[in-house]
């Protein structure tokens, strides 16, 4: 799958496409719906299809000083995209530059001139161009007016509420990653390199692969059974801390995975770890054989908890 600028022109193979348009941080299942639709029609209709996106996230943009609140990086976009039967991705930069494009030289610039694009899909609540000067109806209006198709698409509800990015935060903040899941489709994974660390879960007996939180949204912070994906295509099963570890000092967020019956070196790695179900919140120990004792018991109710859960992208 290819990864463009949203700035430049597309190769000639890929003009004449069905884009979709949102931000899709997430993927869930409102977005899938979205990139579904321009699929689908890109098929039916002998198409390539594309998939845009921003980096940042323009609220990031607008609102720099906010807590972290990403739910995926570009290179999981990617990944999710390509597995939604996507051609390519469209990166758009969002920048002073990018938030003064008006919503007509947005279609006109963008999607008809740089893209070529026969048609777009995206949801019903799609807002663009300088001010939010963009909504569905403009951009229906547009693109009739040069040979645009427009497909809107309904929310995509659950439990009597559309599903959301902010539905999805609020789960995870709350340590429900089970509902998070349900509305994702698929288990919030926090992707990153591994790090050197201070060694302290190796001389309990308990290595950690330790990956910093980066731009990723901080669910609740405690212990989880998780499940880590390697670069190499192994998954394992596991429990981690995701947290300030209050044992230690001075506190720093990680996430610091422990893979069961696992020996190797995954330093300097790409792994992503899925966090699968909240076990218990961080705690400060009365010594380092209670917190040994405690992360036992943390390590054989994860294996517990994760018996019950299938691993279907193995």
């Amino acid at each position: 799958m290819e990864r463009l600028d949203g700035g430049s022109a597309v190769p000639a193979h890929l003009r004449g496409g069905i884009v979709a348009l949102g931000n899709f941080d997430g993927f869930h299942k409102g977005h899938q719906a979205v990139v579904g639709r321009a699929v689908e029609r890109a098929r039916a209709e002998g198409r390539p299809a594309l998939v845009a996106t921003f980096d940042p996230h323009p609220v990031r943009f607008f609102k720099p000083d906010l807590p972290p609140f990403r739910l995926t990086t570009l290179d999981q976009r990617q990944r999710l995209f390509a597995g939604a039967g996507a051609d390519a991705m469209l990166v758009f930069h969002f920048d002073a530059a990018f938030a003064s494009v008006t919503a007509e030289d947005f279609v006109t610039e963008r999607l008809v001139r740089l893209f070529g694009a026969a048609g777009v899909a995206t949801g019903e609540d799609f807002t663009f161009g300088h001010k939010r000067g963009g909504n569905v109806e403009v951009l229906k209006r547009l693109g009739a007016e040069h040979g645009l198709s427009v497909d809107a698409v309904a929310p995509v509800e659950a439990d009597g509420e559309p599903v959301s990015s902010s539905r999805i935060r609020e789960a995870l903040e709350a340590g429900d990653p089970e509902t998070a899941a349900r509305l994702l489709t698929r288990p919030f994974a926090i992707e990153g390199v591994v790090e050197h660390g201070d060694k302290r879960g190796r001389e309990l007996g308990y290595p950690t692969a330790n990956i910093a939180l980066g731009p990723y949204l901080r669910p609740k912070f405690g212990v989880y059974a998780v499940r880590g994906r390697l670069a190499d295509g192994r998954v394992l099963d596991g429990a981690a801390n995701l947290g300030i570890r209050p044992q230690f000092d001075p506190p720093k967020e990680l996430l610091e995975p422990h893979f069961f019956d696992f020996s190797g070196d995954l330093y300097g790695q790409t792994i992503e770890v899925e966090l699968i179900s909240f076990l218990r919140q961080e705690a400060r120990f009365d010594g380092l054989g209670a917190l040994a004792a405690q992360i036992k018991a943390d390590c054989e109710e994860a294996r517990r908890v994760l018996t019950s859960h299938s691993s279907p992208r193995t």
